[in-house]
């Protein structure tokens, strides 16, 4: 079996990341990794440039990592972070933060390639909660 697609949830707020990350380590499986990067590198709200490239690093197990941003400087920071570090195997995803997770770990704990994975997150924003 190849290795699974990782998964980084880049907020503005370290317990809203880790949060959702407890969240999605329960409907997902241990096999997934998932990693944050979350809050300022002093601990503040905001978004960090060295922890988005520390936690991609920390994700990748060889299967490509979804990187999944809540809003605003953290979707910025990342694409920073991209396009100063390249990669074909590392992808941003629009997608809505919680929903999002959700459906990118189930597509990943499934074995979905990083392609599936991205699709199933983003495609998370059309199903209706009512």
């Amino acid at each position: 079996m190849s290795a699974h697609v990782g998964i980084v949830l880049v907020s503005h707020s370290a317990e809203l990341a880790a949060g959702l990350r407890l969240l999605v380590q329960q409907i997902g499986s241990d096999a997934v990794p998932i990693a944050t990067a979350a809050g300022t590198d002093d601990g503040r709200i905001g978004t960090s440039y060295d922890l988005v490239l520390t936690a991609i690093k920390d994700a990748d197990r060889g299967g490509g990592v979804l990187v999944l941003p809540d809003l605003g400087s953290s979707v910025l920071t990342t694409r920073t972070v991209l396009e100063d570090h390249p990669r074909p195997d590392v992808v941003i995803v629009d997608a809505p933060f919680v929903e999002g997770a959700v459906a990118a770990v189930v597509a990943a704990a499934s074995g979905a390639d990083l392609h599936t994975v991205a699709n199933s997150a983003e495609e998370a924003r059309h199903v209706r909660k009512l």
